[in-house]
């Protein structure tokens, strides 16, 4: 078996590369940044590995491989930098020459627009994570409890249709009450577009594998392929959202976002192939549950932020806590098994 650590070698090899490009952007401050914007990024985005890997778990070596290559391209040119580049489009109705003109000649502006359009960028982030807590614990099939007193109430639930989809809606309206005026409207308008891509990025591949036995192979192909990697990328998005809009606290340059950014982004990539080559979620039988209370966790704080402000180390650290906790309780149980 592989050392622990071999696995992380990749991420501090771009880590290093990644302050050397920032020193020679920005110098010393720069290179700071880099390694602080890598920390966050793997604080924020712990239980991600998690739920990644317990996607990764059904899939052959041929598909984690393209997920963990193309995945991290996505993630780090897509996700960290593609992807604000279009909300501030969106927001300030320009062109992607001029938001890239903008981006990169008056980042002042760029992150004047970006952090307005914060509000929505929550919504749509908290309603998607919401979704994704709320599928694991109210599945009716759902056996195995960590927090009892809390988990075994929605697994009953399960039994209600689409019952997640109502209680994300209903908890999306209740934090609206949070925002007055225009903002209000635009903050229900994004949370909902959250559910409906969770429910099509996860419908992609029951729609185009069919119903009838002989189409299981297929099935399992689209599920490890478009659908799958669809709803992993969706997912990383989600977590990445607060990384991004907080990464303009600490610099307005574009270039050093997405170093840092990339570089934490490489870090829960190589803790999600350990986690899945040393069927770690099959040993520690109570790790999921601590990464999905994570990620409610998060999928609240984000909802709540838009009228409080919550620093980003006690949301990374709040999740950090809850998988520690979760494995304690599993080494426990095994001891006791």
């Amino acid at each position: 078996m592989k050392p622990a650590l071999s696995y992380f070698h990749g991420a501090f090899a771009f880590s290093v590369l990644a302050m050397i490009c920032a020193w020679m952007i920005g110098g010393v401050k720069g290179a700071v940044t880099v390694a602080f914007l890598a920390v966050l990024e793997t604080s924020l985005s712990f239980d991600n590995a998690v739920v990644n890997a317990q996607v990764l778990n059904h899939w052959n070596a041929v598909w984690r491989r393209r997920f963990l290559v193309w995945g991290i391209l996505v993630a780090v040119f897509g996700m960290r930098i593609l992807f604000p580049l279009v909300i501030v489009g969106v927001v300030a109705t320009l062109g992607p020459v001029d938001v890239l003109d903008l981006a990169m000649n008056r980042p002042d502006e760029y992150s004047r627009i970006l952090t307005s359009a914060h509000h929505q960028i929550a919504a749509f982030g908290g309603a998607f994570l919401m979704m994704v807590f709320l599928k694991f614990f109210v599945d009716s099939h759902k056996t195995e409890h960590w927090f009892r007193l809390i988990e075994q109430p929605l697994t009953r639930l399960g039994k209600m249709e689409a019952i997640e989809a109502a209680l994300t809606l209903a908890i999306l309206l209740g934090s609206a009450r949070l925002l007055e005026g225009a903002h209000q409207g635009e903050f229900i308008i994004a949370g909902v577009w959250g559910v409906i891509t969770y429910i099509l990025s996860k419908g992609v591949a029951a729609v185009l594998g069919g119903d009838d036995e002989g189409a299981a192979t297929h099935l399992q192909v689209i599920r490890q392929g478009i659908g799958g990697f669809l709803y992993l990328e969706l997912l990383d998005a989600s977590f990445s959202f607060d990384g991004v809009v907080a990464a303009f606290a600490m610099t307005n340059n574009l270039l050093i976002i997405a170093l840092g950014l990339g570089a934490g982004a490489m870090f829960v990539r190589s803790f999600t192939l350990l986690l899945v080559e040393r069927g770690t979620l099959s040993t520690y039988r109570y790790l999921e549950h601590g990464a999905f209370w994570a990620i409610g966790a998060l999928a609240v704080i984000m909802l709540a932020g838009v009228k409080f402000h919550i620093p980003e180390a006690v949301t990374g650290l709040l999740g950090a806590v809850l998988i520690v906790l979760s494995l304690g309780s599993s080494i426990r149980a095994n001891r006791n098994t």
